[in-house]
């Protein structure tokens, strides 16, 4: 299981962009954190081409399909959009990893029992 923002354990921070400016002003280290899909997809589409590790927030099964086309490292969505699309990434084998943002360790065991990829806390997004 990933675990992205807990003390413990070291990982890269996650940056919200909302325009190229923004990418292109990041931190190389950073994962770049767009806005939902459909209003984000020219950006998530530059990051793909450009080699830019990149996560995007999925609210629809449809959401999560495009996030992994486009080459998302990370899908962050809220739980219960996690239990609908972590049976299919598995399915299809997607290269992109569910994420669910969470805000305290309590959350991380109730998440590890519905088999999703993983958790971010809120503290680990700038």
């Amino acid at each position: 299981m990933i675990l992205i923002g807990h003390p413990w354990i070291k990982s890269r921070r996650f940056c919200r962009v909302f325009s190229l400016d923004d990418i292109k002003a990041s931190n190389s280290n950073d994962i770049v954190l767009l806005e939902p899909l459909v209003d984000s997809h020219a950006l998530a589409e530059y990051c793909h081409e450009n080699g830019i590790d990149y996560a995007v927030v999925v609210n629809t099964l449809d959401d999560a399909i495009y996030a992994n086309a486009l080459g998302a490292s990370y899908m962050i969505c809220d739980e219960d959009t996690a239990l609908m699309v972590q049976p299919v990434a598995q399915e299809y084998l997607f290269d992109t990893r569910v994420l669910v943002l969470i805000h305290s360790e309590k959350e991380i065991s109730k998440i590890a029992r519905g088999g999703i990829d993983g958790v971010i806390f809120a503290g680990a997004i700038c």
